[in-house]
């Protein structure tokens, strides 16, 4: 990329380029790939250094044809463990597993669990493969609008200060949200607050055969468990918790996580003989929405513009559908433009749309009625396969899957009627954890 000097004073030089992309992790890389194969000199900043740990392992099977349109499919496949769907307790003792080829109108029958130091690792070194200028421990500090359009992008690395002058900017910084929190739009999200307790362990017992790669997902009476298996033997565990019951664990963030996992005999079972094998992690304030996605010059994706409880794995599919989009509207614009602000208004339809199908069942999923519904699956009207289809990811572009979504919130009310008093109690206190506090990212119980 071409530098050149700005001016006469003590300032690092700037540095030229049509895309600058805040963050190399899965939405950054996936856009900054995109947009270099169309041409565009493109520099992506990452603060870290891959291999870097980071929650969110379990990959969806509409993440796989952007894997392919990306070519990096083959890559991911050397790193991953073949994941053929998710699992539920079942009433009657077992479970239920939601296999992704009973999918309506099917597009993939698998993803992968990946570990993603990884993952992320994989995709951003393909991505300097394909011309991006991608730099690891490089922060970006500022970003200034210029007077002709595009923006001045500040930043510390290595060798100090540095600066580039970019046509358009994608932020894709993940929780740190950085131009949600510089332009102050980033909101709690008031409809769902929880936090989460998680870590790698080793020996945890897997299902057997076809369904050795499933994600399990149970419920405790605070919140929801996972259990995703990874490569090596070794299986993300995690539990996601309403903030008042996060409270309680007064420091002891291992203890806490044992004690929540033992009190689900089925997950107590499957840990008898397991070894943690990681640090403990505990996050919270974990739902949060940005009130504009995009402006001129700019926009967010993935994390950056939103972020919704990982229920159903959604998180890396949701952050790589709306960094390949985005990277459409980028390509766009900056040949069109007048075209950005109708560009821009599309795109945020088009992600917010996919995104509320999420939501609805997210916000839901702890509530007595969802509980039995998806303990005693039914496919009538083929709500059971739309259901799979939603859990495999295929909620933007598939009008027969909304349809039958549809179907299954009728159903959800009725279900809900059934059990009124229970669904009351459930709502109430859902309600109550917007206004309990649990923020930041912290750290506790070093690796053995």
């Amino acid at each position: 990329m071409q530098s050149t000097a700005e001016d006469s004073t003590n300032q690092p030089p700037v540095e030229d380029c049509d895309v600058l992309v805040i963050g190399g992790g899965p939405a950054g890389s996936a856009a900054s790939t995109f947009l270099a194969r169309r041409g565009w000199r493109v520099a992506m900043l990452e603060k870290d250094a891959h291999p870097r740990f980071h929650i969110g392992e379990s990959l969806l099977p509409m993440n796989m044809p952007i894997l392919e349109r990306l070519g990096a499919f083959d890559k991911v496949a050397a790193i991953g463990v073949r994941k053929s769907g998710a699992d539920f307790p079942a009433d009657e003792g077992g479970y239920n597993v939601f296999r992704f080829d009973r999918a309506l109108d099917v597009r993939c029958d698998h993803a992968f669990q990946v570990r993603r130091s990884d993952f992320d690792r994989v995709l951003f070194d393909h991505a300097a493969e394909c011309g991006v200028d991608a730099r690891q421990g490089v922060r970006v500090t500022t970003v200034d609008p210029l007077p002709g359009g595009g923006s001045l992008v500040g930043a510390t690395g290595p060798e100090g200060a540095c600066r580039w002058r970019a046509r358009y900017v994608v932020d894709a910084s993940g929780r740190d949200a950085f131009i949600g929190g510089k332009r102050r739009i980033k909101r709690r999200n008031p409809r769902h607050q929880s936090a989460a307790v998680f870590s790698h362990f080793e020996g945890v017992e897997r299902r057997e055969g076809t369904d050795a790669g499933n994600v399990s997902i149970y419920r405790h009476e605070h919140g929801w468990i996972w259990l995703i298996p990874l490569p090596d033997g070794v299986t993300s565990v995690g539990a996601v918790c309403y903030p008042d019951y996060m409270k309680t664990r007064r420091g002891d963030s291992e203890g806490f996580l044992m004690r929540t996992l033992q009190s689900v005999p089925e997950v107590a079972r499957r840990m008898a003989g397991a070894r943690r094998c990681a640090d403990v992690h505990a996050t919270g304030n974990y739902a949060y929405e940005c009130t504009e996605m995009a402006g001129p010059g700019w926009v967010l994706v993935g994390d950056a513009y939103c972020f919704v409880d990982p229920m159903f794995s959604s998180g890396v599919f949701l952050a790589m559908h709306g960094a390949e989009k985005a990277a459409d509207m980028v390509d766009a614009a900056l040949r069109e433009p007048a075209r950005e602000a109708a560009l821009q208004r599309a795109l945020r339809r088009h992600i917010d749309a996919g995104t509320d199908e999420f939501k609805w069942f997210i916000y839901r999923f702890t509530s007595p009625a969802m509980r039995h519904l998806f303990a005693n699956p039914k496919n009538v009207f083929q709500v059971e396969n739309a259901v799979v289809a939603m859990l495999a990811g295929d909620v933007f572009d598939n009008p027969r899957v909304r349809r039958r979504l549809r179907v299954f919130r009728a159903l959800y009310a009725v279900a809900s009627l059934a059990m009124l008093p229970r669904s009351l109690r459930n709502g109430l206190r859902r309600r109550r954890q917007s206004r309990v506090g649990f923020s930041g990212d912290t750290l506790q119980a070093d690796e053995p």
